[in-house]
Order: structure tokens, then sequence, then C-alpha cells
């Protein structure tokens, strides 16, 4: 928590304590379902929230936008991006039932009104988005054919509205397998956080 607070100073006493109270929480369900590796549960506030909430140092979500978590798991980043996002609304959707159920846990005992987790497809999405969020769910090819459809073509924010997803190791191939006239933006994670974890991970921007 602490490296937390030093790279995001401004959050309020209710966003430290919510974040907090989030790797406790993560802590706890994770002695019943796996939804972080166990080998790196130790490493909740580091490795998967500071590393979630990356994403809010690449793009500020406006109040009133819509954004889609796609393959959710136990809530990453969608959780800890809510938290930051107040005003902004978080849909995480995940295809296995039991992650689902843990996601609508915690955002209750976190009292995250902006939540709404569902146990859902991404091609049975009715919904459109303004942003398509992730964190290693799967190649930047199916993410962009997933993510694509569900987009709003409205645009709210200066990044016109796309995928942005968290991603780590060698990914000039995934982005070559792209569909020509694929706009990307890749940026280092170490641009923004010092610790060694994260200097092969990236947050990449795409929009078609």
């Amino acid at each position: 928590m602490e490296l937390i607070k030093a790279y995001f100073p401004e959050l309020s006493a209710l966003q430290y304590a919510q974040l907090q109270q989030l790797g406790q929480l993560y802590k706890e369900w994770n002695s019943k379902i796996n939804v972080i590796s166990r080998k790196d549960i130790d490493h909740v506030y580091d490795h998967h929230i500071l590393h979630s909430m990356a994403i809010a140092k690449f793009i500020q979500f406006k109040p009133g936008a819509n954004i889609l978590d796609l393959g959710t798991g136990g809530g990453l980043p969608g959780l800890p991006m809510a938290t930051l996002f107040p005003e902004t609304q978080f849909r995480l959707i995940d295809g296995t039932r039991k992650k689902i159920t843990v996601v609508q846990a915690i955002k209750e005992e976190l009292g995250l009104k902006n939540v709404v987790a569902r146990h859902i497809r991404a091609e049975d999405m009715k919904e459109r988005f303004d942003f398509v969020i992730c964190r290693a769910v799967a190649s930047l090819d199916k993410l962009v054919q997933w993510s694509t459809p569900l987009l709003s073509k409205k645009e709210r924010h200066a990044f016109p509205n796309g995928l942005i997803t968290l991603k780590g190791g060698y990914l000039e191939a995934e982005v070559e397998s792209l569909p020509r006239g694929t706009y990307v933006d890749m940026v280092p994670l170490s641009h923004y956080y010092q610790e060694p974890f994260f200097e092969e991970k990236a947050i990449v921007y795409v929009q078609r």
C-alpha cells in the first residue's frame, strides 16, 4: 500500500481505504477460490492492484463514461479502476461464474455503486462502451476482435474509443498480426513505475 500511496498521492481517504480493503478481500477469497495465483498473493498490492491502476496513468476516464472490463477474472483491472473513478460506470464480465460471484461479493463489501458484474461472454453483450479494458486475457488479435463491436460511436475523451490492455513480454509479433490500418500505441509501465516487476510490461492502446 505504501507504493500505491507514493504513486497515487491524490487518493482520498476513502479510496485509499477501499484499495487497502480490496487487497485484504483478495487474500480472504483466494483461500476459497483461486482468483489470483497463490504463489503471488503476497504481492497483491503491487503486482495486481497497482498494476491495474497503471491505466489511470495513461488515461483519465470522464464522469458518465461506460467502461467494460473484458475477462475480469477476480475483478482486475476493473475494481481498482472503479475505485479511482467513482463517477464512471464499469461493467465487469467473465465466462467463469465463480469468479463473477467473487467480484460481486467484493464490490458489495467495498460499496462500489458504479460496478455491475455479469457472467456473460463478450459475444453476447448488447451494450456499447467508451473503452474496453483488460489484463492478460488473450492475444491482441483476439482482444481486438472481441472488443471492436462493443465500442460506442460517441466520443467523450481525447483518445478515440478503443481497447486498453495491460500486457507483458514480447509484443511486436502480436502487433504485427493486427489488421492493416489498426492504430497501436504501446507505453512501457517503466514510464510510470520504477520497480523491476514492471520493466517488461506495457499498456497497449488499440483503435480501429
